[in-house]
């Protein structure tokens, strides 16, 4: 069971690091040169700063040691928290990103034990964007569907307006100015190949299907629709201005 009662300081992450790297054939030593740990074997040479969590200064320490030798480690004790969990992927990510190594010191009763969590290595940005290419995909997409900024950037705990709710507003306005409609006449209204899914998903409620294939504004839809005003606004103009040209003049029973 690890020792949770007794209080750390970084001089104890020294012994276990060296044991580790005199074990690989290192001829290792303290304080050198302003670095906590100087490594040598065959000319090869590896540093490793030693802090008591992951921080800036640590890693602004690290990174001027890249000046030195690529071969730069950060360490630190073995933290309290889930490995899986999106602070801990996201903080050996910016580690992996600064092309630094990170060793974990793990405290358990009188002994303490240093392991290699990964070793540092050229970060392939390439690669990784690559990686990403269907959330960078979603993310213009998601630009390109909105109208306007009416989000403020570092907002939290507000409610954020999406490329997806303006297109339930725009469907919204569509019902409520012109009564119940099907999803293809709203289509030839300009909004979106998505408007069965929204109709049928009706993720904020704002939508009734009274028949097979057409659907109308529901109470809650007409109570929360104002409270968008500016797009409100905007898109009962767009409809006012394209319901005469692309609505068919029977449109009852079309579920297409």
């Amino acid at each position: 069971m690890q020792d949770k009662e007794s209080k750390r300081y970084e001089v104890d992450l020294y012994k276990p690091v060296k044991e580790y790297f005199t074990q690989q054939g290192y001829d290792v030593h303290g304080e050198v040169n302003e670095c906590d740990v100087a490594a040598v074997k065959e000319q090869e040479l590896v540093l490793i700063e030693l802090k008591l969590s992951l921080s800036i200064d640590l890693l602004i320490q690290a990174t001027k040691r890249q000046r030195l030798t690529n071969e730069v480690y950060v360490a630190i004790p073995k933290p309290k928290l889930n490995f899986r969990s999106k602070k801990w992927k996201d903080s050996c990510h910016l580690v992996r990103r600064l092309e630094l190594g990170l060793i974990l010191v793990s405290f358990i009763e009188d002994d303490a034990r240093a392991e290699i969590v990964f070793h540092p290595a050229s970060f392939d940005r390439k690669k990784s964007m690559q990686r990403s290419k269907k959330k960078r995909n979603a993310m213009l997409t998601e630009v390109e569907g909105r109208l306007g900024d009416y989000n403020v950037g570092g907002s939290r705990q507000t409610q954020i307006m999406t490329a997806y709710k303006e297109n339930c507003i725009h469907i919204a306005c569509c019902l409520l100015q012109l009564g119940p409609l099907s999803p293809k006449s709203l289509r030839k209204m300009g909004t979106g190949e998505k408007t069965l899914t929204i109709l049928n998903k009706n993720y904020y409620g704002w939508f009734d299907r009274i028949r097979r294939g057409t659907y109308m504004i529901s109470d809650a839809g007409k109570g929360e629709l104002h409270a968008f005003s500016d797009l409100f606004s905007h898109y009962s103009e767009v409809v006012r201005e394209t319901a005469s040209a692309y609505l068919d003049v029977d449109d009852a029973g079309d579920n297409s």
